[in-house]
């Protein structure tokens, strides 16, 4: 209902504008197509102020939105962020310690920064430096393990991922197990894969590992265990603050198409 009441204003702001002029330009007309599909995927992330905004300022608003926001994370590594958060200013202060330190802690930070951005190769370049440095660093070789799953090499990331969580099997709060969990099912070996589901689902209710674990669940024609983690994540998102609406919208995105599927 809310997204119908905001698009109908969204329609009588672009008429007030000269609607007939707008439509009869195909260059306007685009705009107003990705005007209106900004808007949309702002009122699907809660992002009201944005939606107003975008309403209020055509075209331009839109195109802030586009970059600052729906470009936010990655394609490559959207719902699949490491912890904490990407700053453009901390990558220029990491290679400027680089330069004069070169320390393997910093080379370690550099690659997560370049994770965030998802730009994998750079990733795995500052990995493997700091691991020249400093190869027993349990946060380098699970990230480094991270980044070759991303990069479709999971046979490389296994021992690293194995080794990390043999050594801390919480590392980083079940991030390090949920990456185990997504190369063994690359690998194949999926009644491994759904055993790790099981123990990040028993500690967390992180919506990226209770989503995989429902799709288990509906390959095994497990239906009611699927909905009921499915539901979870739904009502769990209603009540989640802006930030971690935004890092699990992919897989809130996910649910709910699933939910969908299991209806029909």
């Amino acid at each position: 209902m809310l997204l119908r009441k905001m698009l109908a204003s969204l329609f009588t702001t672009l008429l007030s504008l000269g609607g007939l002029t707008i439509l009869s330009s195909p260059f306007a007309l685009l705009i107003t197509a990705f005007q209106v599909w900004m808007f949309i995927d702002a009122i699907r992330q809660r992002e009201y102020i944005w939606a107003a905004l975008i309403i209020l300022g055509w075209g331009l608003a839109a195109l802030w939105y586009y970059l600052w926001v729906y470009r936010s994370s990655p394609s490559s590594t959207r719902g699949f962020e490491l912890p904490g958060a990407f700053d453009k200013r901390r990558m220029k202060q990491l290679e400027s310690q680089i330069h004069y330190l070169d320390n393997a802690h910093h080379y370690s930070q550099l690659g997560d920064l370049h994770f965030q951005k998802g730009k994998l190769e750079k990733a795995e370049s500052c990995y493997r430096l700091a691991m020249e440095r400093d190869p027993q660093d349990i946060d380098t070789r699970a990230h480094l393990g991270q980044c070759l799953l991303r990069l479709k090499r999971p046979a490389e990331a296994r021992p690293l991922l194995e080794g990390v969580v043999a050594e801390n099997p919480k590392h980083e709060y079940g991030y390090s197990l949920m990456a185990l969990a997504e190369t063994l099912t690359a690998l194949g070996q999926k009644d491994a894969a759904l055993t790790i589901w099981k123990r990040v689902t028993e500690n967390h209710m992180y919506p990226r590992a209770k989503v995989q674990l429902a799709e288990f669940y509906l390959e095994r024609s497990q239906v009611d265990l699927a909905r009921t983690e499915l539901h979870e994540v739904l009502a769990d998102d209603a009540h989640a603050p802006a930030f971690q609406r935004k890092r699990d919208r992919v897989w809130v995105r996910r649910a709910k198409g699933l939910l969908k599927k299991v209806a029909a």
